[in-house]
């Protein structure tokens, strides 16, 4: 098995104005912004959310309307540098994910490329998401720190809400103050979700807890007025999705017309405290420009920019130099998409040049074959044969007696990052940065003990509930077989009596050797069921399980098909 690490350190263009507006753009609360002269002055945030890594300028990078591909660090560098010019009070900021869960070039070696990036592309402050989280606190504190061989960000990464269960204080920075100079200072807030806690590996954020979005922001709100700074930005990794529907929101698009937007950030920007000026929004991966009102019912940007570096958010405001505070009724918000019609940043080609080689020397290695596309479902709420797969090599992997004498396995849908394709390079070929794209959050396969009972119970853990709003289907291991009966309602969807291993029906109290990752172990997505297991047996990463499944059975003169589908029995 090749378990290639980190190490070495990247090496150190602003031209061609061409930037596409998106389809929503712009949201004015007014009617422009100060002229820079006398106490007013114009201000601007550039912002992205959601990056992922995806530092590579890939093929698969893509956006409704544009024939060309988007995206990619040299070309998201330029637009950022063409925005900026002649714009004396400007930043750059981010609302998390900017790592984790990243394209093999960026994760193989732990992400480091893409804080080299980051820090050539001038972003001067971001909020944590789940993913900062993904290797454990540990990790991200390397991350934002370095190390002997790493320089760390040069931005810092803010988390107000991520406090220390014992002290109750923030184990990372709540906040942090721009000083544009000449009497111009904005604050920002930075946060990741609620609910992250439920989301990452609890082995990794032991005696982390996540507190409230908006209790968090009043509490540091007030805290910087006291100070003076009266201008407030919220980074906050938690959003929404627009809706068809106008839900009495004004998210506006290019033609004119409210589409509204839904999901937890409604909420939270329509509750938290006036002061705070803007919203900068993320972790659901959609592009949006809206309005929210705050609490006194005045107009509020709330803005997300995708994901992945496909889309930057430009945010323009006059700043009154007297209030020491942003105008409200003058912010104008819009979303450009990161068009490849510009010069590529000299800057950002030099790291891919640096990083590129020595991915490719990584994961240029055929570990198997495949016979055709092997792929993931179109949501998160289906069998799909990826997921299946997985299952399988994890069940493979742990079932002797040694490595864990598992007769189940199951795997959570949102670990599965990416598709296997037959003519992704040469056709047929599976390499290693193939399968680690699939896999990339290194988890652990855990091989641990469940009754019967449990078992149903973490089925059930599937449907939304108090601890998650949307529907997770388990992809489960060739042999174990269920019927989700959706004209129940409840957990009663998942039929008790329906559940089968081999033919065999589960009986509630025996007890069963099951496989799972070590984040569904640790109770990830809510899936507390598995959290309850005991006997537990830790073995190989489940990269490394489903490269040696795919090597092992994936032969040129035999090559792995896709799974098919069937082990859950729905009836709609």
């Amino acid at each position: 098995m090749f378990n290639f690490k980190r190490r070495a350190v990247a090496a150190a263009g602003a031209l061609a104005l061409a930037a596409t507006t998106l389809a929503v753009g712009g949201w004015s609360f007014g009617p422009g912004h100060g002229n820079g002269h006398g106490r007013e002055v114009d201000l601007q945030l550039l912002a992205i959310n959601d990056f992922h890594g995806n530092i590579e300028a890939a093929s698969s990078l893509t956006w409704p309307g544009h024939t060309e591909p988007v995206g990619g660090a040299e070309y998201l560098a330029t637009h950022l540098e063409q925005a900026r010019e002649g714009e004396r009070y400007s930043t750059t900021v981010a609302a998390g994910d900017l790592i984790g869960a990243s394209p093999f070039m960026s994760a193989v070696f732990q992400d480091e490329p893409t804080i080299e990036s980051l820090n050539a592309m001038g972003v001067e402050v971001s909020s944590v998401g789940n993913h900062e989280f993904d290797d454990g606190f540990e990790e991200l504190n390397r991350i934002i720190d370095g190390d002997e061989d790493f320089e760390g960000a040069d931005f810092p990464y803010l988390g107000a809400n991520v406090v220390d269960e014992t002290t109750g204080q923030p184990v990372l920075d709540p906040y942090w103050v721009k000083n544009f100079g000449g009497g111009v200072k904005v604050g920002f807030i930075g946060m990741t979700l609620e609910g992250t806690g439920d989301i990452v590996s609890k082995s990794g954020i032991e005696g982390l807890v996540f507190k409230d979005e908006v209790e968090t922001a009043n509490k540091y709100a007030r805290e910087l007025k006291r100070q003076g700074v009266n201008a407030i930005v919220v980074l906050l990794h938690e959003g929404g999705v627009p809706v068809a529907e106008d839900t009495g929101h004004d998210c506006e698009s290019a033609d004119g017309t409210a589409t509204g937007m839904s999901g937890p950030i409604v909420d939270i920007a329509e509750t938290m405290t006036p002061l705070v000026d803007v919203l900068v929004t993320g972790h659901t991966h959609q592009e949006y420009v809206c309005s929210v009102p705050d609490p006194n019912g005045n107009p509020r940007l709330v803005t997300s920019a995708s994901n992945y570096g496909r889309v930057f958010t430009e945010i323009d405001a006059t700043y009154d130099k007297r209030t020491k505070d942003i105008v409200r009724s003058t912010v104008v918000g819009s979303n450009t998409v990161v068009t490849r019609d510009v010069d590529p940043d000299e800057d950002q080609t030099a790291i891919l040049d640096h990083y590129g080689p020595l991915a490719a020397e990584a994961g240029g290695r055929v570990v198997g074959y495949i016979a055709e596309d092997i792929k993931r479902g179109a949501t998160r709420a289906e069998e799909f044969p990826l997921g299946s797969l997985i299952a399988d090599a994890q069940l493979w992997d742990t079932s002797s007696a040694e490595t864990g004498g598992a007769e189940i396995a199951f795997m959570n849908p949102g670990g599965v990052r990416a598709d296997l394709l037959y003519a992704q390079g040469t056709p047929g070929e599976a390499t290693y940065a193939e399968v680690f794209t699939v896999q990339p959050f290194a988890n652990y396969v855990v091989t641990l003990d469940l009754t019967g009972a449990q078992i149903l119970q973490a089925l059930q853990q599937q449907l939304p509930s108090e601890g998650r709003s949307t529907t997770l289907v388990l992809q489960v291991s060739e042999g174990f077989t269920y019927t989700w009966d959706k004209t129940k309602t409840g957990t009663d969807q998942i039929v008790a009596d329906s559940l089968s291993l081999n033919g065999e029906p589960i009986v509630a109290d025996q007890v069963y050797r099951v496989t799972v990752n070590s984040f569904l172990a640790d109770g990830g997505d809510s899936f507390a069921a598995f959290a309850e297991g005991e006997n537990r047996l830790f073995g190989a990463l489940d990269v490394d399980a489903f490269e040696d499944y795919i090597t092992e059975f994936g032969t040129s003169a035999a090559p792995l098909e896709a799974p098919e589908l069937g082990r859950i029995t729905v009836v709609k």
